[in-house]
C-alpha cells in the first residue's frame, strides 16, 4: 500500500504544473497505509482498500481545510466530515488530497477558481472541463485512482469527456448531500470519475444511501452495484434529434455518435430517434433557477460568521459589501445578482415561476421517453475540450457548453459520461446515458457493454 501511495504521490509532485491539487496530504495518507496493509494482510479491509482518492475542493472533511475555491473561505478549516467522506474512510480509501474546482462549483472549464485554472493533461493549453476539473486531470493524470465530485448540471460528466474518463452522476437523492458545499441545492449531486465502469460501480455503492442529516436523501436500500453488473442484455434506446442535428456539435463527435449507433443497432439494440423540442430551453431554464439558488444559498458568505472579512471594512454595512466584493470571483457575483434579479419582487413571476415549470415540462417529457425506452443517448458535451481563455470572456458562449448535460440534472435522473474516443485534435470525448430514475444499476451494466 505504502508503494501504491508514493507512486501517486510522485505523479502529482512530476504534473504539480497542472493545478489539479489544492492541498496533498501526504503524511496522512501514507500513515493510513500503513494501517490498511495491517487490515488486508489480517484480511479485514473494507471494500475500498487500495484506493487512493482525491476529493473535490466543495467536500468538507474534518480539520482539513476547504474553499470551494473560493478566496471568501480561503483557510478555513471544516469542523466536521461530509457523509460521503465518512463512508469512504469506512471502507479504508485513502483521501491523498484536495483538488482544485470552479469557484463555488460555478463554471465548465476550471478557470474561475481562485487557485487557477486546471490544465488538461492531454494538452495543457486546454481547459480540464468544471467545474470538477481537478477531479478529472487528478485521475487523467493518475495523480490517484478516482475522485469524488459534485455535479450541479454536469460538472462531473463534462471533465470527464474533456479527459477521456468515466463521469458518472447518480438519481437527485441517491447520495447524501450533507457537508457538501452548496451550489443550487435542488440540483447538487455527489458525483465519481473512474478510469472504468467497475470502479464507478463500486464508489456508488459504498457512498450512496439514506442519511439522517439530509432530508433529501432516498430512503431505499441501496443494490450491490459493482457485484450485479449483467452485460449483453438487448435495450431499446433513444437518441434526441436536436442532439444529432444540433449545429454546435462537432463533426467529428457527430459521426462517432452515429457510428455508435450503428453498431449498437447490429448488436441487436433498438434505436430510436425521438423528438425533444424543449432542448432549446434547458440551459435558460437551468440557469435561472441555479443562479437563483445559488443567491440564496451564498447569503451566509457575509465576512460576519466565518471565512474572509475585509481588512477595509469600517462599520456592519461596509463589513457586508467589501467582504463579499473582495471575496467572491467576477462569474460568482454575476450569478448572485442574477439570481437576486430573477428572484426579485418584480420579476419573479416572468422568471423564477415560469422556469419552475419548464422544469416540470422538460422531467415530464424526458421521462415520458424514458418509459418507452431504457436509455437516452447523447453526447456529453458538443466539442472537445477548448482552448484555456478562449471562452471565459463570454459567458453566454461557456454556458452553452452545458447544453447536453443539463437535461439530466434539471430531471434528477442518472446519468453517465463514457470516453469514447479520440478526436483528430488529439484530444478524448465521451459520449453520455441519461436513464430513469434510480436505474443506475441497468445503466452500469450498459456501460460496461459500451465499453468493451
Amino acid at each position: 500500500m505504502i508503494e501504491i501511495v508514493n507512486y501517486y504521490l510522485q505523479n502529482i509532485e512530476k504534473n504539480k504544473d497542472l493545478n489539479a491539487f489544492i492541498e496533498i496530504y501526504d503524511s496522512e495518507a501514507l500513515a493510513q497505509a500503513e494501517i490498511i496493509q495491517q487490515k488486508i494482510e489480517n484480511k479485514t479491509a473494507g471494500k475500498l482498500a487500495g484506493m487512493v482518492l482525491s476529493i473535490k475542493d466543495m467536500i468538507c472533511y474534518k480539520n482539513h481545510k476547504i474553499s470551494a475555491s473560493s478566496h471568501i473561505l480561503n483557510n478555513f478549516t471544516s469542523l466536521y466530515s461530509s457523509t460521503v467522506v465518512e463512508r469512504l474512510l469506512a471502507e479504508d480509501a485513502i483521501i491523498i488530497g484536495r483538488v482544485n474546482c470552479d469557484e463555488f462549483a460555478m463554471g465548465a472549464s476550471n478557470e474561475t477558481s481562485y487557485h487557477g485554472t486546471v490544465k488538461n493533461f492531454a494538452d495543457i493549453s486546454k481547459v480540464s472541463g468544471g467545474s470538477s476539473g481537478g477531479s478529472a486531470v487528478s485521475v487523467q493524470a493518475k495523480m490517484c485512482l478516482a475522485s469524488i465530485g459534485t455535479d450541479t448540471g454536469g460538472s462531473v460528466r463534462q471533465p470527464a469527456s474533456f479527459c477521456g474518463l468515466v463521469g458518472m452522476k447518480p438519481s437527485y437523492g441517491r447520495i447524501s448531500r450533507y457537508g457538501i458545499i452548496a451550489y443550487a441545492s435542488s440540483f447538487d449531486q455527489v458525483g465519481v470519475l473512474t478510469n472504468n465502469v467497475q470502479d464507478a460501480a463500486l464508489l456508488l455503492e459504498v457512498i450512496s444511501g439514506k442519511d439522517d442529516f439530509d432530508s433529501t436523501a432516498m430512503q431505499s436500500e441501496v443494490p450491490a452495484y459493482s457485484e450485479n453488473i449483467i452485460r449483453s442484455k438487448k435495450y431499446k434506446i433513444a437518441v434526441l434529434r436536436e442532439t444529432l442535428e444540433n449545429d454546435g456539435l462537432d463533426i467529428e463527435i457527430k459521426n462517432q455518435l452515429q457510428k455508435t449507433i450503428e453498431d449498437l443497432k447490429n448488436n441487436g439494440h433498438t434505436i430510436e430517434i425521438v423528438d425533444f423540442p424543449l432542448l432549446q430551453y434547458v440551459v435558460p431554464t437551468y440557469y435561472i433557477l441555479t443562479t437563483a439558488e445559488a443567491s440564496s444559498n451564498l447569503g451566509r458568505y457575509d465576512g460576519v460568521h466565518f471565512g474572509y472579512r475585509s481588512p477595509n471594512a469600517t462599520d456592519l454595512e461596509s463589513t457586508y459589501k467589501k467582504s463579499r466584493t473582495e471575496g467572491f470571483g467576477k462569474e460568482v457575483k454575476r450569478r448572485i445578482m442574477l439570481g437576486t434579479f430573477v428572484l426579485s419582487a418584480g420579476y419573479y413571476d416572468a422568471y423564477y415561476s415560469k422556469a419552475q415549470k419548464v422544469r416540470r415540462l422538460i422531467q415530464e417529457s424526458t421521462i415520458k421517453i424514458l418509459t418507452d425506452h431504457d436509455f437516452i443517448l447523447l453526447p456529453t458535451a458538443p466539442t472537445t475540450a477548448f482552448g484555456i481563455g478562449e471562452k471565459i470572456d463570454d459567458p453566454i458562449v461557456m454556458y452553452l457548453a452545458d447544453i447536453f448535460t443539463v437535461q439530466a440534472s434539471l430531471s434528477g435522473l442518472p446519468a453517465i459520461s463514457l470516453p469514447m474516443g479520440k478526436h483528430s485534435n488529439g484530444l478524448p470525448f465521451g459520449l453520455q446515458l441519461i436513464a430513469n430514475k434510480n436505474e443506475e444499476q441497468k445503466m452500469l451494466n450498459f456501460s460496461s457493454d459500451l465499453l468493451v
